[in-house]
């Protein structure tokens, strides 16, 4: 049996454990979540535990990431399964979780933290030309508190190696942005989308949702597999590029055929895999991400945002 992992609560306890490694020439793999964990995580998870001598698991829901309007108090937060989820699913394995870091809100942001913006005090961190686009433009301070706190846990954690999933697609690029930015040692490791049998993107917010809207949810991802066909039918036959406007109609015409009217598109985009610019064209090689949002309705009332992607090569 692996031995449990140790639970942090402080930076300190944090910077503490991360000296004994470096002393012991150890690598640290981390993945950053914001609890409610599912196998998507549990996946990040085990590729880290698989290239790292330790793996750290920190668990903190984000506020700097949530408008005053948004849903942060209603957000899952399920500390005492996830810390069983992670105990269990490694408990088998020649290796565990080493530690798992889960800090109170005042030991994250020491000057305080207000949700809105223009009451903010102290330092933030904004990842300019990959932020506003996209998931910035229906939620404008989301990535500035993303990118805020990965600084912060990456500044106390300094993993060699941390791992997102491919689903937060737009996080992704603005965290590989602020890494070679802010010049931070550490390499971003981006694994694919790990979904339910249907096609589901797992989330955390999935939990909002009604076993009949999860299934129907399953049409997200078939209208994008359903571009992702008629882009490479266009390869194959010898384009050099394709209209991404071909692509994204499809897409479209594919969400109108299904039986799902309460279901809002709220974008829907090819863009640049590296710098998010909206594309015209998608040219082979290069390639895009397709991306899209989707109001979906959530059990008991109000809306759920679903988001999902897929690359085109």
């Amino acid at each position: 049996m692996t031995a449990s992992p140790q639970i942090l609560r402080t930076v300190s306890q944090v910077r503490q454990w991360r000296l004994q490694r470096l002393l012991n020439r150890e690598t640290v793999g981390f993945v950053p979540t914001m609890g409610a964990l599912h196998a998507g995580h549990c996946s990040l998870i085990s590729a880290s535990l698989a290239e790292n001598d330790h793996t750290v698991v920190s668990i903190f829901v984000n506020p700097s990431q949530f408008a005053p309007h948004e849903d942060l108090d209603a957000y899952p937060r399920t500390l005492e399964s996830d810390l069983d989820k992670i105990n269990t699913n490694f408990q088998a394995t020649s290796k565990n979780v080493s530690a798992i870091f889960v800090p109170k809100v005042s030991e994250m942001y020491p000057s305080g933290i207000n949700l809105d913006v223009s009451k903010q005090k102290g330092a933030f961190v904004s990842v300019l030309g990959v932020s506003e686009q996209l998931e910035g433009g229906a939620r404008p301070q989301f990535f500035r508190g993303v990118a805020t706190v990965v600084s912060k846990l990456l500044n106390v954690v300094t993993p060699e190696t941390v791992y997102f999933g491919q689903k937060d697609a737009q996080q992704c690029v603005v965290i590989k942005n602020l890494v070679k930015d802010m010049l931070i040692n550490t390499n971003v490791k981006v694994l694919p989308t790990l979904r339910e049998q249907n096609g589901l993107a797992m989330s955390s917010r999935n939990a909002y949702l009604s076993t009949e809207v999860k299934d129907k949810s399953s049409m997200i991802f078939k209208g994008l597999e359903h571009g992702e066909s008629i882009y490479n039918k266009s390869v194959s036959e010898g384009s050099k590029e394709v209209k991404s406007s071909v692509v994204l109609s499809d897409i479209l015409s594919f969400y109108k055929s299904d039986s799902t009217s309460n279901f809002i598109v709220e974008y829907l985009n090819a863009s640049h895999p590296e710098t998010l610019e909206d594309l015209e064209t998608i040219v082979p090689g290069v390639g895009a991400i397709v991306s899209t949002a989707v109001r979906v309705p959530r059990e008991g009332g109000g809306e759920t945002r679903l988001i999902d992607n897929i690359i085109l090569k």
